[in-house]
């Protein structure tokens, strides 16, 4: 399986409507804080956006509701993934995408069989306090020679300017949050990741 090297992750289908149409191919919607119906309603609306556009929609830890809505891929956290059914959601059809941070973290992530692996957070990140220091371009590289040939994603700190750091250490796709939720210019910043990873596409 191969992923888009420009892995946006969002906390709302209003982002999916902005920036997917812009030619956003990967996306992840990562919900948090809200009700059922609430988030049902996001899927519902993020999946018609990218199937519109021709994009891979990642729902983040509802996997419940990913099967419900059909959806095709579900990301994992640590802790979901010890409380998810994963056979329940290979019988949807759902493919899977693990959180990693540690040796410990991987193997458990390994054992899921996943379709693909994330790594982080490789730079300093605002995003959420983090128990892990940053992993560091060596840490990838180990990361890609244990878990090849399935996807890595490198996650945590990323910008425009790291990406080719990242890309020549093993990673396969680039997940970012914050370089763009936070800019002035999310739609310009999104063009440009969209231009800054075309060599790996």
């Amino acid at each position: 399986m191969k992923l888009d090297p420009f892995y946006l992750i969002v906390d709302s289908a209003e982002w999916i409507e902005r920036l997917v149409p812009l030619g956003v191919k990967l996306v992840q919607l990562r919900i948090k804080d809200r009700n059922e119906a609430d988030i049902r309603g996001q899927i519902r609306l993020a999946k018609a956006v990218c199937a519109a556009h021709r994009c891979q929609l990642i729902v983040n830890d509802y996997w419940r509701l990913a099967i419900a809505e059909c959806c095709d891929f579900v990301h994992l956290g640590q802790e979901d993934l010890a409380e998810a059914d994963l056979a329940a959601i290979r019988a949807g059809g759902l493919k899977l995408g693990v959180s990693t941070h540690d040796e410990a973290e991987l193997d458990a992530a390994l054992a899921a069989e996943p379709d693909y692996v994330a790594l982080g957070p490789v730079y300093p990140t605002i995003l959420k306090k983090m128990k892990w220091a940053p992993q560091g371009l060596e840490r990838l590289s180990a990361w890609h020679a244990r878990v090849a040939p399935l996807p890595l994603v490198a996650i945590g700190g990323l910008n425009p300017d790291r990406i080719e750091g990242v890309f020549a250490h093993g990673a396969d796709s680039a997940a970012v949050v914050t370089d763009i939720t936070l800019n002035a210019d999310p739609e310009g910043r999104t063009k440009e990741w969209i231009r800054r990873t075309a060599a790996w596409r």
